[in-house]
C-alpha cells in the first residue's frame, strides 16, 4: 500500500493511503478524542468529538477526523479555541444523557466542560452505536439494534436472538461508554426469557 504524506498540527505524518485523519494521527502518537470509535469497527462518526479543522474554500472547516479520508498534502489542525469550544458543548450534551460515565467526566475535565449545562435526559445511552455495531459487525449476530428515530431512538436487545447468542458473549458490555449496553441486556433477560436466566442461574 503506498504512503501518503500529510501535516497535522504543524507535523509531517506519514500515513497509509486509504487512511481516515483519526487513524493518521493516532499512528503519529497524536490524539483525538473520540467515545464512537473503535478500531475493530468501520468508522460511524456519531459522537463527532474527533473534530478537527481542515481547509476549504479559503477557510477552516470542522470535519470528523473518523470520516474524513487523510489526502497528500492536507494541512490538518486538531486543538483549536474554535475545536475546543465544540468539543466542550459536545461533551456537556452527551453528559446530559449519561452523567455518571467515566470517559465523559474524565472528558469534562479536560475541556471544562459544564456537567449540569443541559437538562437532565439520562437514559445512560449516548447511541454511539458501539454495541450495534459490534454485534453485526464482529459477531455478525444482530442481537442489539436501534429502535424508533429522533428523540425517542434507543439501544433494544432483540429477546428471540438475545436468549440463543447473547449469554455466551457479551462483548459488547466491555466497549459500552456507559455501561448501558449491561443495563439493556440484563432487562431483556429479566422480562423476556427469565425462565432461560433462572436455568443458567441455577447451572452455576
Amino acid at each position: 500500500m503506498s504512503k501518503i504524506v500529510l501535516q497535522i498540527d504543524g507535523k509531517d505524518v506519514e500515513a497509509e493511503e486509504g487512511m481516515t485523519v483519526l487513524e493518521a494521527a493516532r499512528s503519529a502518537g497524536i490524539n483525538i478524542p473520540t467515545v464512537c470509535h473503535n478500531e475493530k469497527l468501520k468508522p460511524y462518526g456519531a459522537c463527532r468529538l474527533c473534530v478537527v479543522e481542515v481547509p476549504g474554500r479559503g477557510k477552516t472547516n470542522l470535519v470528523a477526523s473518523c470520516l474524513y479520508p487523510a489526502e497528500p498534502a492536507l494541512k490538518v489542525t486538531t486543538k483549536s479555541e474554535k475545536i475546543d469550544k465544540t468539543r466542550k458543548i459536545l461533551i456537556e450534551q452527551l453528559l446530559a444523557h449519561a452523567p455518571d460515565a467515566e470517559i465523559l467526566q474524565n472528558l469534562a475535565q479536560e475541556y471544562g466542560a459544564d456537567k449540569d449545562r443541559f437538562e437532565k435526559e439520562a437514559s445512560f445511552c449516548i447511541l454511539c452505536g458501539l454495541c450495534v455495531r459490534y454485534c453485526a459487525e464482529v459477531k455478525q449476530a444482530n442481537a442489539v439494534g436501534f429502535f424508533d428515530r429522533g428523540a425517542t431512538r434507543e439501544i433494544r436487545f432483540v429477546p428471540e436472538l438475545a436468549a440463543k447468542v447473547c449469554w455466551d458473549c457479551k462483548e459488547c458490555f466491555t466497549i459500552c461508554p456507559t455501561s448501558y449496553a449491561q443495563a439493556a441486556y440484563s432487562l431483556t433477560e429479566a422480562l423476556a426469557f427469565p425462565l432461560a436466566s433462572s436455568q443458567r442461574s441455577s447451572a452455576k
